[in-house]
């Protein structure tokens, strides 16, 4: 029996029919979002970065790929748009007439909690206060022995970050040493790119004495200085008693795509303010009396 010249016509359009089924029938793709980069301050990064980090791409589906780094970083990249969102604890360097320097004029700072400088030491050294004047003669290099700070004769192991624009190393210029451009004269200071390492060494290294983040330094097991008596408790910092507290910021472009805005935004709501909560670091709201203090802070370090 001669076969029907319809039967290929027939068995392609099934086959076509059943082709077309599988995307009609196929669950939809799920759309393709890149991610988000952050780079930056590492202690922002270790203190709740890497959970608002988590929770974000949970509720989202988007995730943010963290790098550090440091501060300068942080807002340098994001004003080069090398990066979407940027950390950073200290503030934009200022030029000839209070604005900022041009590597950084295209990136804006929002704040998003506060944090607090802090000396750090081994855990096993039994020196557990420092004077403001104290630090700043370590620094100079006039103190140089354990001695003279209350504890046994041992030489201080003084370990600093390099150069003088990182956010612990600005910081610390201008609220204890009041001169940006201080430098550090204690003989053999080892020397560090950023945060983390600094953390490593004092860690392992008696007699060490270095500064740090508070919101950083909480994680860690490293003895945490107090100032002029009063320790950097979360709720120290939140009032003021403890003295050294400093903004923390997110950078974002001048100009932020929509998903990064999104980010900040969720940074800077109840749920994202919870998270940096929860990691031990002072929110804006558990800060509130911070921002008039802060503002009397800033009219001198900007007025010299």
């Amino acid at each position: 029996m001669a076969l029907s010249h319809r039967a290929p016509v027939r068995a392609s359009v099934c086959l076509l029919l059943a082709i077309g089924s599988i995307f009609i029938w196929s669950p939809p793709a799920r759309a393709q979002t890149r991610h988000i980069t952050w780079t930056g301050c590492g202690i922002s990064r270790k203190a709740f970065m890497g959970e608002i980090a988590a929770a974000y791409e949970k509720e989202t589906g988007i995730k943010i790929v963290l790098s550090g780094g440091g501060a300068t970083k942080g807002i340098r990249d994001v004003a080069a748009g090398e990066a979407d969102l940027g950390g950073s604890c200290r503030q934009h360097l200022l030029g000839k007439g209070g604005a900022p320097i041009p590597e950084e004029t295209e990136a804006q700072l929002i704040q998003v909690g506060w944090d607090a400088l802090v000396a750090v030491t081994h855990p096993d050294n039994p020196v557990s206060s420092i004077e403001i004047d104290q630090l700043r003669k370590v620094f100079a290099g006039e103190i140089t022995n354990w001695k003279d700070l209350g504890g046994p004769d041992q030489p201080i192991t003084l370990m600093v970050r390099e150069g003088k624009e990182s956010g612990v190393g600005h910081m610390f210029r201008l609220l204890v040493l009041r001169d940006p451009g201080f430098e550090f004269a204690a003989a053999g200071a080892q020397v560090f790119a950023s945060t983390g390492p600094i953390e490593k060494a004092v860690a392992a290294t008696p007699w060490s004495l270095a500064i740090d983040g508070v919101s950083s330094a909480r994680k860690t097991k490293l003895k945490l200085l107090s100032i002029h008596g009063t320790l950097p408790t979360k709720a120290n910092v939140a009032t003021g008693r403890y003295p050294l507290f400093r903004p923390l910021y997110i950078a974002v472009g001048s100009n932020p795509d929509p998903e990064v805005r999104k980010v900040v935004d969720f940074i800077l709501s109840p749920k994202g303010q919870a998270i940096i909560s929860k990691a031990g670091t002072v929110t804006l709201a558990e800060g509130a009396n911070l921002a008039p203090l802060w503002k009397k802070i800033e009219v001198r370090l900007t007025a010299r």
